[in-house]
């Protein structure tokens, strides 16, 4: 069975921690599976179809980006995420990427999504280094959240803004990328049943909008060779 098929080959043995040499195979497939950072991906959420009766598809969404930051480790490469202060109006208390809304004053996503991060965990810029852009998604709370994905030097020094990010952690890359460890969950939400994606991770709940953004990472590693 292919890497593709299994969905296995991208783990800490594939993704190490040198995967950012010029001639990792890791890194070259990474890049091919990513949208260019000149060439942001202008489509409406993947994910719209689920949401038809929640937001109609000629509303005007509010932009937002989010950073997906991998970190190299020793071990492997870590992907990090937060878990958000729980007295927030939204999604309090759930884990999720760095990020927010695109403000008039950002030259693009992308200094959106550096802006937010250096706000929210105290991660400047100059640690982080843009690859390229997942597909957009569409949250019920009616945003279109385009995911950055970004290498951050492992020395970084989390300094978490408390009224917004409660806790900053690591998960490793290969969990993610792992089938076995998501699972579909359903929820009533405005009298619907609805499909919720979740990582079954031992210490953390990892889910919705943010399990659905790591979902889309690995299957656009999967249709690339």
């Amino acid at each position: 069975m292919s890497d593709a098929a299994s969905g296995a080959g991208f783990g800490g043995a594939f993704f190490d921690k040198n995967f950012l040499d010029g001639d990792s195979r890791a890194r070259t497939r990474l890049i091919a599976a990513l949208h260019p950072l000149d060439a942001a991906p202008e489509s409406d959420g993947w994910n719209l179809d689920d949401l038809t009766d929640l937001l109609p598809a000629d509303a005007l969404r509010a932009q937002a980006a989010v950073l997906v930051g991998l970190v190299p480790r020793s071990d492997g490469v870590q992907v990090l995420l937060t878990r958000r202060t729980d007295g927030l109006r939204q999604h309090g208390g759930q884990v999720s990427f760095p990020g927010g809304r695109i403000e008039p004053d950002d030259e693009d996503a992308v200094a959106a999504a550096l802006r937010e991060t250096e706000e929210e965990i105290g991660v400047p810029a100059a640690l982080i280094a843009p690859l390229g852009f997942l597909d957009p998604l569409v949250t019920i709370t009616g945003f279109r959240v385009l995911p950055l994905v970004a290498v951050i030097d492992a020395d970084y020094v989390a300094r978490p803004d408390p009224n917004e990010v409660a806790q900053v952690f690591e998960v490793p890359l290969d969990f993610l990328l792992d089938p076995a460890n998501l699972t579909t969950r359903t929820l009533d939400y405005k009298g619907r049943a609805r499909h919720v994606l979740e990582y079954r991770y031992p210490t953390q709940r990892i889910w919705g909008a943010t399990a659905s953004m790591l979902l889309n990472l690995r299957q656009r590693l999967e249709a690339t060779r």
